[in-house]
């Protein structure tokens, strides 16, 4: 291609990058701009030509007045620019973050005749690492511990065992209601523990048939079976030195039981389809939101494996017997949820901060992360309001609200209903009591003091039977 031919397409290439590039003159009128600069600043062509740089307001532009009141860049006192981090101001009035690059334009003769700048937006770039610092100071928050947050008693207690367990080496189980952040835990444990710097491996044992979980484990070898086309490591081989988390562990087939309580007690695994053994080196922590005990009593849990990985057992509260927690995860939630949408929402209004508090949680913290992400779609306004949140939420503190505004009820007044309903559907039975409420026995035991609730057996004429009554019934 010849000089003449490149100075025919040269506008074309230069329409065809992605930075902006604006041409000005020794007194900093512009004279040319690209494409890009146009998108970049919102400025058409028009708007720009003949008019000063300055119009971008770029906040590390020099300026220098003269007497004769001409102003002009400290470029053109012999400075270059390279790769300078600033901010510009579109056409909009919305700041653009850019790396610029300039240099002076000489003619022939050396004199200068004005200055060619480059800009790369690098917005999206700035708004990664504005994310990366938040989720930090997230974690580095004094209400929790690597990610999990809360301030209440029940929580301090769960983060004073995780910081325990994670200097053990003894297996831990994490048990907890769906959505409580058993995983997290887990990781907490990983990150605070000695094995920090080896690997961290999950498997969800509810994922996987009885063969292929097998197989997933423990690994197997070409020709195991139809598909083993070549040797294959398990979750254990990849976990040696570090920790393996095994979530949802009540749902482990019996046959798989036997092998991991092998592994537990000889520290090593066989590959399907292979006698060789292998020795790991890992800490199993497990996680299961069932009743192990119950499953041991009905032939579905082997009882010398529970007893092998409840060594170290951590109990993560539902969220409902955390309620102190909600307004500091509300937060938490409404900025992470925010930093992902780019509306205009500047915080929760004292209305929905009630309806959150009055809910029960049966899908606990996922459940609020959810319940976060549901309203940043439907709100439309500044403030996430009762409506905003999703219908379940608002419909229950909006029947709630009504139930005791008929009934002439206060808050304690209707704690008390309640509990002599829940005590009267488990016939008296405070263990069932509580775990309608969703509360502790103790707690259960502690409202009937409160309250002046007692409960007593008393005999029905006709039938000859007992029932349970409270105080005060006819």
């Amino acid at each position: 291609m010849s000089e003449h031919e490149i100075d025919r397409y040269w506008k074309t290439v230069v329409n065809t990058i992605r930075d902006g590039l604006m041409i000005v003159d020794e007194r900093g009128i512009i004279v040319s701009i690209n494409t890009a600069l146009e998108r970049i600043t919102g400025f058409s062509r028009d708007e720009l030509i003949g008019r000063n740089c300055t119009r971008l307001e770029c906040d590390v532009c020099e300026q220098i007045r003269h007497n004769d009141g001409n102003q002009w860049c400290s470029l053109f006192s012999g400075k270059t620019v390279n790769a300078r981090q600033c901010v510009i101001k579109r056409k909009d009035g919305r700041p653009v973050h850019a790396l610029k690059n300039a240099c002076l334009l000489h003619d022939d003769g050396g004199a200068v005749i004005g200055a060619v700048e480059t800009i790369t937006d690098i917005s999206e770039l700035i708004e990664k690492e504005n994310k990366i610092a938040a989720y930090e100071r997230q974690l580095r928050s004094d209400d929790g511990l690597c990610g999990i947050l809360g301030a209440s008693p029940p929580m301090q207690q769960v983060f004073e065992l995780i910081s325990n367990a994670a200097h053990s080496d003894a297996p831990v189980i994490i048990l907890g209601e769906s959505g409580t952040g058993k995983e997290l835990a887990a990781r907490a444990i990983h990150q605070l523990g000695a094995r920090c710097d080896r690997p961290f491996v999950k498997v969800n044992c509810a994922a996987f048939t009885e063969s292929l979980l097998e197989s997933e484990l423990f690994g197997h070898v070409k020709g195991a079976y139809t598909g083993a086309y070549r040797n294959r490591a398990g979750r254990f081989e990849l976990a040696d030195g570090g920790n393996i988390f095994l979530d949802e562990i009540g749902d482990l087939p019996l046959a798989i039981q036997v092998k991991l309580l092998r592994v537990l007690e000889e520290k090593i695994i066989e590959r399907v389809g292979d006698n060789m053994p292998i020795p790991v080196d890992v800490r199993i922590i497990s996680a299961t939101n069932r009743n192990l005990q119950k499953l041991i009593a009905q032939g579905r849990f082997r009882e010398d494996l529970f007893f092998r990985i409840n060594v170290i057992p951590i109990h993560l509260p539902p969220l409902r017997e955390r309620t102190e927690d909600i307004p500091l995860l509300a937060e938490a939630f409404f900025h992470k949820v925010g930093l992902k949408n780019r509306k205009p929402i500047s915080g929760i209004s004292n209305e929905a901060m009630a309806c959150l508090m009055a809910y029960r949680w049966p899908g606990n913290v996922r459940e609020l992360k959810s319940a976060f992400e549901y309203a940043f779609v439907t709100c439309q306004e500044t403030i996430i309001g009762p409506n905003h949140l999703p219908p379940n939420i608002f419909n229950h503190a909006h029947k709630a609200a009504s139930t005791t505004e008929r009934k002439g009820f206060d808050r304690e007044a209707l704690k008390r209903l309640e509990l002599i309903e829940a005590l009267e559907e488990a016939e008296g039975n405070q263990s069932r009591a509580a775990e309608l409420l969703g509360v502790t026995r103790v707690t259960v035991w502690n409202r009937m003091r409160r309250y002046g609730v007692q409960y007593k057996k008393t005999i029905a004429a006709d039938a000859g039977e007992t029932r349970p009554k409270a105080a005060g019934e006819r």
